[in-house]
């Protein structure tokens, strides 16, 4: 029986399963161009499909391969995965991989009480910033890629009538909409209609213009849709608003969404509702939160952008050896959404 080693985490609660030693050989020269093989090759896949599908896995899990870093500036890469493919970018996964990396003894701790965990994921290259005390972690600064807004006020006929989304990308490109044009709140009461309308939106952007990356092809299409609502301010006076970030097929980020929020950053400065410097605290459908700041203006992708920082934490919640029975006429598993 084939044996596959994990250890687990959950980033606000969202889960993140890691597999530091990859049983299959995951080839290419950058970790971009190795998810573009990954994708491709039936027995990397396939290991995705086996620790993400029931019975090991379920419709939310979410998780990662470690791989070699493009070059020795990072410590490592990552391959992100879910229940339908490979994503290009993830920052609650990052900040789960920043604890992991101190916890395993992977990047040793800055006696300073910060450490940089630099890492190559498919959209760049991000950084875990590890806050500790002593030996114990307080916290994770998710340093994503420049992040940027695309598209504003598009139009769309849905089954809910029409709708005004904007588009924005923060390691991966989301659809954005303001949750009071459908009379619901971001709460688990809405669940079912909230991954409805999040699925109809991104397959109506997903073939579009507005689904395209401005340089990079291999980061085409609307990874998600985050339905977003305001809520009034705590006594801190701060900006805050509540998240369901649908991604994949249907799948609900627990967390705030680490990428996500960079993409709502980027949305909010553009139309000056939030400022550089200003943090926005960003909840999500379970009350978890994540703190996110524009750090600075840079350009990418011949666009004006900012420079996102999301701060969270991850919690280990176990180690597994998964195996499969050849004899197991369910394998590799299956998801019922």
């Amino acid at each position: 029986m084939q044996a596959i080693h994990t250890i687990d985490y959950h980033t606000a609660g969202e889960p993140f399963r890691i597999v530091a030693n990859p049983p299959v050989e995951i080839f290419g020269d950058t970790v971009a161009n190795r998810r573009v093989y990954a994708i491709s090759n039936p027995e990397v896949d396939g290991l995705r499909k086996l620790l993400c599908f029931e019975p090991r896995g379920h419709a939310d899990m979410y998780g990662c391969f470690i791989t070699p870093p493009d070059d020795d500036g990072a410590d490592f890469g990552v391959l992100f995965w879910h229940k339908d493919g490979f994503s290009t970018a993830c920052g609650h996964g990052t900040i789960a991989l920043g604890v992991w990396a101190i916890e395993s003894g992977k990047v040793a701790i800055d006696p300073s009480g910060i450490t940089d965990v630099v890492i190559d994921v498919p959209s760049g290259r991000v950084t875990a910033r590890v806050h500790t005390k002593g030996t114990e972690i307080q916290s994770v600064d998710f340093i994503n890629v420049a992040s940027y807004h695309m598209h504003s006020d598009i139009e769309l006929k849905t089954s809910l009538g029409n709708l005004i989304v904007d588009v924005s990308f923060g390691g991966a490109i989301y659809a954005q909409l303001d949750v009071s044009q459908i009379s619901l709140s971001v709460t688990p009461e809405f669940y079912s209609q909230i991954i409805a309308i999040g699925r109809e939106i991104k397959w109506a952007l997903n073939e579009t213009e507005y689904a395209k990356h401005p340089t990079d092809p291999r980061l085409n299409g609307i990874y998600g849709t985050i339905v977003y609502e305001e809520l009034a301010s705590d006594s801190d006076g701060l900006k805050r608003q509540r998240n369901a970030t649908i991604f994949a097929d249907g799948e609900v980020d627990r967390s705030p969404c680490g990428s996500g929020t960079c993409a709502r950053l980027a949305t909010l400065v553009e139309k000056n509702e939030l400022e550089l410097g200003e943090v926005l605290k960003h909840d999500s459908i379970v009350d978890s939160q994540f703190l996110g700041v524009a750090q600075d203006f840079v350009a990418a992708d011949g666009k004006k952008a900012i420079l996102p920082q999301v701060t969270g934490m991850a919690y280990k919640t176990g180690e597994s050896k998964f195996t499969v029975d050849p004899r197991d006429p369910l394998t590799p598993g299956f998801v019922l959404r």
